[in-house]
């Protein structure tokens, strides 16, 4: 290629050998990221490319072997993990009392919407890269990378973290101090990263095995760890319920400085329980990536994801009526609510060790699932251009990512290995929750703005243009309604208590939250309508979902603000450095490749 040539074209010496061909190369295509950011940042991707030419940069397809059931036991395992053994006592000696129990259900019901919104896009497009996916075809390249980078992050960083609770609840199990016991001190490390945990390597390496070799043999695992972690769940709500009194529903144990009652701190205390059990329920996201290896989409993920919210809800009301009544609400333990309360019966010490043993399970099952969904997170984030292809190869005999699952396990299994990491078990970082307030966004958005449209022809301008044009009416309703959202959320948080004025200003907010989507119903008509399967009571449940996530969102501590902060700043960063670059390169070659790229495609394992 002469001078003249790259004159003309700034771009041609990347498309002769590629942004990072050479080191002239990468500073030419440096010279030019304004430009590639203006072009890439917001280019969204048309559902039938994500299910054809971007998949296939994969490789050989993943095996469709998962059912409804898989599913099921999939999100039971992501979602009942250790950590709610402190959510419960934590929300229920804190904020809610007995009343714990209907925040439980009020959670349940919020999570439900979300896993609507999740279903919805799971179903239209079966490909395993869940929300970056779902938020590449409707926001674009910049807000799917940025939020799936920092759920990757805090996949790895929790993973980590809850692998070495492992060592100390299977100490507790065997009534072994694992800590001191199983784990190995270096001197000369600093404080936080002198505890070499080799238990927690192996459990992290042996799931990355198994996932490995076959996901559907990795579901019959989860299927057999689970359905004994609720066996442990259901005897502890047994014994709770034999051994409890009634009468701890309604009476302190000090009346005379806590209140009485089943709702002895009102509705705001049963809300603020809500907001802090509602991350007991994260995990069946991670389901939703497994949608590529579905059979029957369109039935199973719907009845999979549903149904292991609704049969998580009935065990965690269950768990908290249990709890309620074996000790006064004020007499809870918030870091040891179960085995606390065993603990003090004569002759009943034993069951700790089996809360120990159960949440041991546990931890195995949401590790498992955890690690599935976020390879497959890696995997599609890979096949689109902006990380190493590497990454998005699927094996041809086990059918798995093996390459995204092995980078991933050797990095959690590192940090594992020195770093005492202080993350609670029930933590759910900003990004999780930042990433369901996405979602929710996106399904609205999706519906009354229309996908974008991919492949050539007379009429493809025209389109653009109309689809430009109904954007800004839904941009518009979920950006106004975000910030009613969020005036809500300051006043709740921020507002003194006692008065009518908090409660006046609540309402209000309540109301133009109400008016606004009432006002967007009636004025904008639905672009598209889904082909199998829809959330219902559009755009009243995914409005729901945002407002949620929102309130959610503002009831986090300044830490996970912080956190959220940094890994941001670095998305971007690696974003603007390499993963613009690297996609402008997959863009240009394979764009010979678009064609009609815009048609939907079914893989043939793919039964409707």
């Amino acid at each position: 290629m002469d001078k003249a040539a790259l004159v003309a074209d700034p771009d041609g010496a990347a498309r002769a050998g590629g942004s990072f061909a050479s080191l002239g190369a990468y500073g030419r295509a440096l010279a030019q990221t304004p430009r590639r950011l203006a072009r890439r940042a917001c280019a969204a991707t048309a559902p039938g490319e994500e299910m054809s030419r971007v998949r296939a940069r994969s490789g050989p397809r993943m095996a469709r072997a998962l059912r409804w059931w898989d599913l099921v036991g999939l999100g039971l395992g992501g979602m009942v993990g250790a950590g709610v053994f402190v959510t419960t006592g934590r929300a229920t000696r804190l904020y809610a009392g007995p009343g714990v129990v209907v925040s439980y259900a009020i959670a349940g019901l919020c999570a439900l919407l979300s896993a609507f919104c999740y279903t919805e896009f799971a179903v239209d497009m079966p490909v395993a890269g869940g929300a970056f996916s779902y938020l590449r075809v409707t926001f674009g390249e910049f807000a799917a990378f940025l939020t799936g980078a920092n759920l990757i992050m805090e996949y790895v960083f929790s993973n980590a973290a809850v692998a070495r609770s492992f060592t100390a609840y299977l100490g507790t199990a065997v009534g072994v101090d694992a800590p001191s016991k199983w784990r190995i001190p270096v001197p000369g490390l600093p404080e936080g990263f002198n505890q070499v945990d080799l238990v927690a390597v192996g459990v992290i390496l042996l799931i990355s095995v198994c996932i490995c070799y076959s996901t559907k043999e990795s579901s019959l695992v989860n299927l057999v760890l689970t359905g004994v972690h609720v066996a442990f769940i259901l005897f502890i709500i047994a014994m709770g319920f034999k051994h409890g009194d009634a009468r701890n529903l309604t009476r302190p144990a000090d009346p005379s400085r806590n209140p009485s009652g089943f709702f002895p701190h009102g509705a705001a205390g049963v809300f603020n329980g809500a907001a802090a059990v509602y991350l007991s329920y994260i995990g069946y996201d991670a389901v939703s990536t497994m949608a590529e290896e579905v059979e029957r989409p369109a039935r199973d993920i719907p009845a999979g994801v549903s149904g292991s919210v609704v049969v998580v809800t009935a065990l965690y009301c269950l768990m908290a009526a249990s709890m309620s009544m074996l000790l006064p609400y004020d007499a809870i333990d918030p870091e040891a609510p179960f085995s606390g309360a065993f603990r003090g019966r004569k002759g009943m010490a034993w069951v700790s060790n089996v809360i120990g043993a159960g949440a041991s399970l546990g931890i195995l099952t949401s590790l498992m699932v955890a690690m599935l969904g976020q390879a497959r997170y890696l995997c599609v984030i890979g096949r689109s251009g902006v990380m190493p292809a590497w990454l998005a190869r699927v094996h041809p005999r086990t059918a798995t990512p093996v390459n995204a699952s092995v980078f991933l396990g050797l990095f959690t299994a590192a940090l594992a290995l020195f770093t005492e990491l202080d993350v609670l078990l029930n933590l759910v970082s900003i990004g999780t929750l930042f990433v369901f307030y996405m979602v929710a966004n996106a399904v609205v958005y999706r519906r009354y703005a229309g996908d974008s449209d991919a492949g050539a022809g007379d009429g493809l301008g025209q389109q653009q243009q109309q689809q430009r044009r109904r954007a800004w009416p839904a941009l518009a309703f979920l950006g106004a309604f975000s910030l009613i959202a969020l005036s809500f959320t300051l006043v709740w948080q921020l507002a003194p208590a006692g008065g009518g004025a908090k409660a006046g200003l609540l309402a209000a907010c309540a109301a133009a939250a109400v008016g606004a989507v009432a006002a967007f119903q009636a004025l904008v008509p639905q672009a598209r309508a889904p082909e199998l399967w829809g959330v219902p009571g559009m755009p009243w449940v995914p409005a729901a979902s945002v407002f949620l996530n929102v309130f959610l969102l503002g009831s986090l501590d300044r830490p996970s603000y912080v956190r959220f902060g940094f890994f941001s700043a670095a998305a971007v960063l690696v974003y603007v450095l390499y993963s613009v670059h690297a996609s402008h390169d997959a863009e240009e070659s394979g764009g010979a490749l678009d064609g009609g790229g815009g048609a939907k495609v079914q893989d043939e394992g793919c039964k409707v």
